[in-house]
């Protein structure tokens, strides 16, 4: 029972694989091979080329997702996580924070990091967009309608992020194996109509076609990576599903369809090669574009909902380990942590992609940007993956050269390729990219800043708590629970308090709150007590990038140590920090004003950690930076 229950499991979670994390790279048959034969590459649509082409995605399918992602990457799990930040927390944790290494890494995770955020944008965009221009090969007619019928899709989407996605949820994985399933089916055709395709399995013809057109062939290799997105879902979802599932999901089915797909529409412009214009689309004839345009644009829009909800992820991973201001998060299921919506995040994404569309207004102009941030993210990926595995896992300094060199040529090149097309699209996600690393890299500082201001006036606490209770104030009934930062002394809320009003509750608590570079603390290591005397307690907190703040629930795991509280006898003080921006040796002014507007701006502690706002008391304070 217990065998057959695992087995049912394991398949359960293996069939949602294919309908999350295969979304985006599942979609890629729709425009990969459209762009690679487009005219401004300049590459000739003979059989010699179609051969090549075919070749260097089928094995560029084997060694960067089976290899790399499936086969590598995906050892790298952080406490059972993936994703860039979640690595770039491992490759953080391998290093000590005295490291000269340690302040690199954190650089390059946060670019990693800010690409993963434009791919976000291009994805939906891009992935939509090449569903609905199968209209236009219909009825040519209907092409001024691709971009208004792609943002009615899209606005509709991103407004139904707040309802969650527990019901839609479970289509996506039959919708989207039946996709992989037409995908092989038309393949399949196709290759039994030309079955000498089946060459391309022969990696000598994309090196020959790598050595014969040489440049024209590198300045291809920017199309071809179209093939690869989405690669990065292979690790960001392995928290979701574990590594198993997603391993059988790609070799059980999703690397079969695409394989079968790539061939047959290989096959289809070695019989019909005026059917350049959009492969995808005419593999079975004009009778199939509409059936294929409604499976296109469901498969499009469950690619897209992965892309929006590893966002949500990873604005709240990147809000834990502190690259991130405070913002409103809601919880959209009752039986599962994961889903979350981010409300500012939803509709700041959902301006820029709708400007992405109306800006390019097509999928051919949109290619150029989908691929330099993809292959960014994998170049940052691979570098991460090196100190991890050599610093991490301690293992030899060759192994790991080899293990990653190979990937990262891989990559250099992909992404090199890529770059070629900086003005031509490729400007986009890189100009987006370096906005949230600046908000990012502004927001680490600023809050490294107003710690080093709060450590350098603080008085510490064990000291201060001696000498005043040589005079005791007044003690009233209740327990008072002030939070302290890390680095402060005396919370300013209890200054203030015994300034003001003369008193001090029976119980006091100081409540410091840790993130540590981990996904999850368990239950068992969340709460350290100290008893400081006179009914006075310093309790830590300890909580992982993935963990959901609480500190009432945190309170109530006191109760071993002898701790119990009241929920209407319990006030809370925080101090609500002023920040001011100073000339100085800060932050230049302009910096410092980005982080003073996102400080104001904040999500309030409070409301971010769970307290009940009627058991709330808010103390000013200001900080100089």
């Amino acid at each position: 029972m217990s065998t057959q229950t695992t087995k049912s499991s394991l398949t359960a979670l293996t069939v949602a694989a294919i309908g999350i994390v295969y979304g985006d790279i599942g979609t890629s048959p729709l425009y990969t091979m459209k762009e690679v034969f487009s005219k401004e590459h300049g590459l000739p649509l003979n059989h010699a080329n179609i051969f090549g082409i075919v070749s260097l995605i089928l094995w560029g399918l084997i060694f960067i997702v089976s290899l790399k992602y499936v086969t590598l990457v995906l050892r790298a799990a952080n406490r059972g996580e993936g994703g860039i930040m979640a690595l770039t927390a491992l490759a953080l944790e391998s290093v000590s924070k005295n490291s000269r290494l340690y302040f690199p890494l954190t650089v390059l995770g946060l670019m990693g990091a800010s690409l993963f955020y434009g791919d976000g944008v291009i994805t939906p965009a891009m992935t939509v967009l090449s569903a609905i221009e199968g209209i236009e090969v219909a009825t040519p007619t209907l092409k001024e309608f691709v971009v208004p019928i792609t943002l009615i899709i899209l606005i509709g989407l991103y407004a139904v992020q707040r309802k969650g996605t527990a019901g839609i949820g479970k289509l996506f994985g039959p919708i989207t194996i039946l996709w992989f399933v037409v995908l092989a089916g038309m393949g399949t055709y196709n290759i039994a109509r030309e079955p000498s395709i089946l060459m391309a399995f022969n990696p000598w013809y994309a090196l020959q076609f790598l050595l014969e057109n040489r440049w024209v062939a590198f300045f291809a290799l920017g199309a071809v990576v179209l093939a690869f997105t989405g690669s990065e879902a292979l690790y960001a979802d392995m928290g979701h599903f574990g590594a198993k599932p997603i391993r059988m999901a790609w070799f059980l089915v999703v690397f079969p369809a695409l394989g079968l797909n790539y061939l047959g529409q290989g096959a289809l412009l070695m019989l019909n090669p005026t059917a350049v214009t959009n492969p995808f689309y005419n593999q079975l004839g004009a009778w199939s574009i509409y059936p294929l345009v409604i499976l296109s644009t469901m498969a499009a829009v469950i690619a897209s909902q992965s892309t929006i909800s590893g966002t949500f992820s990873m604005t709240k991973q990147a809000i834990s380990l502190g690259f991130l201001p405070r913002m409103k998060i809601i919880h959209t299921s009752s039986m599962e942590i994961g889903q979350i919506y981010i409300p500012m995040a939803n509709w700041l994404q959902l301006i820029v992609v709708a400007g992405a569309v109306i800006g390019f207004g097509s999928s051919t102009h949109l290619a150029s940007a989908y691929g330099i941030a993809n292959t960014g993210t994998m170049l940052v990926t691979s570098l991460l993956t090196f100190f991890v595995i050599r610093y991490g896992w301690k293992y030899n300094l060759l192994l790991c050269i080899a293990a990653t060199g190979f990937f990262l040529i891989i990559d250099i090149s992909l992404f090199s390729a890529n770059a070629l097309k900086f003005f031509h699209g490729g400007w986009f996600p890189i100009a987006l990219g370096l906005v949230i690393f600046t908000v990012m890299l502004t927001w680490k500082r600023g809050r490294e800043l107003v710690f080093g201001n709060l450590k350098k006036h603080a008085i510490p606490l064990e000291e201060f708590l001696e000498s005043l209770f040589v005079s005791a104030p007044i003690r009233v009934a209740g327990t008072a629970v002030f939070l302290r930062g890390e680095a402060d002394g005396v919370p300013h809320a209890l200054l203030h308090n015994l300034s003001h009003n003369k008193i001090l509750h029976e119980r006091v608590i100081f409540l410091t709150l840790h993130n540590r570079e981990v996904p999850w603390v368990p239950f068992s290591e969340r709460i350290k007590v100290t008893d400081l005397g006179n009914a006075c307690y310093q309790i830590d907190v300890y909580y992982g990038f993935k963990n959901e703040p609480d500190i009432p629930n945190a309170l109530a795991l006191c109760e071993p140590y002898g701790l119990s509280f009241e929920p209407m006898e319990t006030s809370y003080f925080i101090s609500r920090q002023t920040i001011v921006s100073t000339p100085g040796s800060g932050m230049a002014r302009w910096r410092e004003g980005l982080f003073v507007t996102m400080s104001r701006n904040a999500r309030d502690a409070a409301d971010y950690y769970q307290i009940p706002s009627n058991r709330v008391i808010e103390v000013g304070a200001q900080v100089e930076i």
